[in-house]
C-alpha cells in the first residue's frame, strides 16, 4: 500500500531532488524505515545514531502530529499524506495593557487610515489600538523588511528594530527596506529612513546590537508583540524563551528556497516554538539561506503574514495562527496548515517549566563547543592554496557546491561534486590522496572533509573561508554571491 510522503526542501538532495516519494508501509515507522532504506543518506537526517527519530524533525499524518497520535506506531492507510517537517533556525483579545490609554486620531490620520476605519473589524477603536501598539521586529532583513513596512503603513505607533548588520548587495534581492544607495550603510539607519518616509507619525526605535541572553528581556519588555525575523537557531530559541517568560506573542516566520513557515507562539494557552522543536538540529545539518538560497519574493509573503498576525493581535480580531502551523510552497502556490498542540511537558511553557531564565543559546544549539583534537578538521588557507596551484602541486581541488553556484563562479581547475552526491561518487576519487575541498564559506566543505576522512581519505583538507575568501584575498575579479 503506497503512501505519499512529502519531502521538504532541505531534505530533497537526499531523495534525488524529489519532493514527493511513494513508500510502502502500514505504520509511520514502517514508512520511514522503508524510505531511509531506499534513500540511505536521508537516515542520518531523520534518526539519531541510537535509532530515535530526531527531536527537530516532526512527522505529520495528514495534519496531525504523530507525537499526539501513536508516534511511529501511528497507522497509515491509502489516501493519507505523511509530511516531514524539520526546523529551518485561535482568536484572542488585544494584548495591549489595560492601563495604557489608546491615543486619539488626528484629522490627517483619519484620512491616511480611512480604508481601515470603514472596516467594521477595525474601525476607529481598532486604529487607535494600532496607534497605541508597540511591535518589536528582530532583524531588518528579508522577513523584517516587509513586516516593518506594512506595520508602519498600518499605523502601529511604535516600531522597534533590532539589527547590527550593514546593507550588502546580496541583500537587495529580497530586503526591500534597503536600496542600492544604502549599500554599506547600517541597516538600522536605512530602515529608519524608509519607515519614516512611509509614515512619519510612527516612532521608530532602533537597537544596534545583537540580541543576547543579557539584553533580550530588557529589549522585549516594553513591546506588545514580537516579530521574529531571525536567521539562526540560537536567536530563534532565545526569542521564544524570552517571549514565553514575558508573556509576549511571537509572530514567527522562516524561509528557505521556495518554502516558508509561519505561526504565532507564546500566546495564552497556545504552544511555543519549543513545543514544535524541543531541540535544535546539530550545527551545519540544516543549510542557511546564504548557502541554499531563497526566492526573493518569499520573505515578502511570509513577512507580510507575520505583520498581519501582529495587527490582528494588537486589535484583537480574527483567528491568529495559534495552534496552527502554516507552510507555504511557492513553487506550487500551495498553502498547508498543520495542527500544533501545547506540550504540557515543554521545559519553557509546560505545566512544570524548568527553564525560568535565559541561558547560553549558542551552547544550547551546539554552536560553540570545545574542539576535540581527535575530530579536528585539517584546513588550508586560500593564500596557501594559491601558492600550491601556482607551483603545480598534484592536488585535487574539490568543489562541493551546487551546479548553479559553480556556474556563477569557480576556482580554475576545480572539480564539481555536490555535497549531496559525494557519498555515491567516492569511487571517482580513488587514488587521490591530496584533496582540498571548498564550498561557499567553508561549512559544507567541512562536512565533506569529515565524510572523506571517514571513507579513508585521511589527507583531505578544508579550504578555510571557501570561495568567498578566495575572492576576497586572491581573485577579486570573480563575482561575490
Amino acid at each position: 500500500m503506497p503512501i505519499k510522503v512529502l519531502i521538504p526542501t532541505p531534505l530533497r538532495p537526499y531523495t534525488g531532488k524529489q519532493d514527493v516519494v511513494s513508500v510502502e508501509g502500514a505504520t509511520v515507522g514502517e514508512l520511514l524505515s522503508n524510505l531511509t532504506e531506499q534513500y540511505a543518506e536521508l537516515r542520518k537526517h531523520l534518526y539519531t545514531d541510537e535509532g530515535r527519530l530526531r527531536s527537530f524533525v516532526n512527522v505529520y499524518v495528514n495534519d496531525d502530529d504523530i507525537r499526539y497520535l501513536e508516534h511511529e506506531q501511528t497507522v497509515v492507510k491509502s489516501g493519507d499524506t505523511v509530511s516531514i517537517v524539520p526546523s529551518v533556525a485561535g482568536g484572542a483579545g488585544s494584548v495591549m495593557a489595560e492601563s495604557r490609554t489608546t491615543p486619539e486620531l488626528s484629522n490627517e490620520e483619519v484620512q491616511r487610515y480611512s480604508r481601515h476605519l470603514i472596516m467594521p473589524e477595525v474601525g476607529v477603536d481598532g486604529q487607535r489600538k494600532l496607534k497605541g501598539g508597540r511591535v518589536l521586529c528582530i532583524g531588518a532583513g528579508g522577513l523584517g523588511s516587509p513586516a516593518a513596512m506594512y506595520l508602519a503603513a498600518a499605523g502601529v505607533g511604535q516600531l522597534g528594530i533590532v539589527d547590527f548588520d550593514v546593507v550588502d548587495y546580496s541583500n537587495l534581492q529580497r530586503q526591500i527596506l534597503h536600496g542600492t544607495p544604502d549599500v554599506g550603510r547600517s541597516k538600522l539607519q536605512s530602515a529608519r529612513d524608509r519607515l519614516q518616509a512611509i509614515n512619519p507619525a510612527v516612532h521608530v526605535e532602533t537597537y544596534e546590537t545583537a540580541l543576547s541572553s543579557e539584553n533580550a528581556l530588557q529589549l522585549l519588555e516594553p513591546y506588545d508583540v514580537v516579530v521574529d525575523g531571525t536567521d539562526n537557531f540560537p536567536t530563534r530559541y532565545l526569542v521564544n524563551d524570552a517571549c514565553v517568560l514575558l508573556g509576549k506573542p511571537n509572530a514567527y516566520g522562516s524561509i528557505f528556497r521556495f518554502e516558508g513557515q509561519a505561526s504565532v507562539f507564546a500566546m495564552k494557552d497556545g504552544p511555543c516554538y519549543r513545543c514544535l522543536y524541543p531541540e535544535p538540529p546539530p550545527p551545519g545539518l540544516v543549510p542557511s539561506c546564504a548557502e541554499g538560497g531563497v526566492l526573493g519574493v518569499l520573505p515578502g509573503i511570509i513577512g507580510t503574514i507575520q505583520a498581519t498576525e501582529a495587527i490582528k493581535i494588537l486589535i484583537g480580531v480574527g483567528e491568529p495562527l495559534v495552534g496552527r502551523f502554516l507552510i507555504y510552497d511557492a513553487l506550487r502556490m500551495r498553502f498547508r496548515e498543520l495542527k500544533l498542540r501545547r506540550d504540557v511537558d515543554c521545559p519553557v511553557c509546560g505545566d512544570q517549566p524548568t527553564v525560568r531564565e535565559l541561558m547560553d543559546y549558542e551552547q544550547f544549539c551546539g554552536v560553540t563547543t570545545t574542539p576535540q583534537p581527535a575530530v579536528s578538521i585539517k584546513e588550508t588557507s586560500v593564500e596557501g592554496l594559491k601558492c600550491r596551484l601556482d607551483a603545480g602541486d598534484d592536488l585535487l581541488l574539490l568543489d562541493v557546491r551546487e551546479p548553479q553556484e559553480h556556474q556563477i563562479c569557480s576556482i580554475p581547475g576545480s572539480t564539481l561534486i555536490p555535497l549531496g552526491d559525494l557519498p555515491s561518487r567516492l569511487a571517482e576519487l580513488e587514488g587521490r590522496r591530496d584533496i582540498v575541498v571548498h564550498c561557499k564559506s567553508g561549512v559544507r566543505s567541512a562536512k565533506a572533509v569529515k565524510l572523506l576522512r571517514e571513507a579513508g581519505f585521511a589527507d583531505a583538507a578544508n579550504l578555510k573561508g571557501g570561495i568567498l575568501a578566495w575572492i576576497e584575498n586572491v581573485d577579486p575579479s570573480l563575482p561575490k554571491y
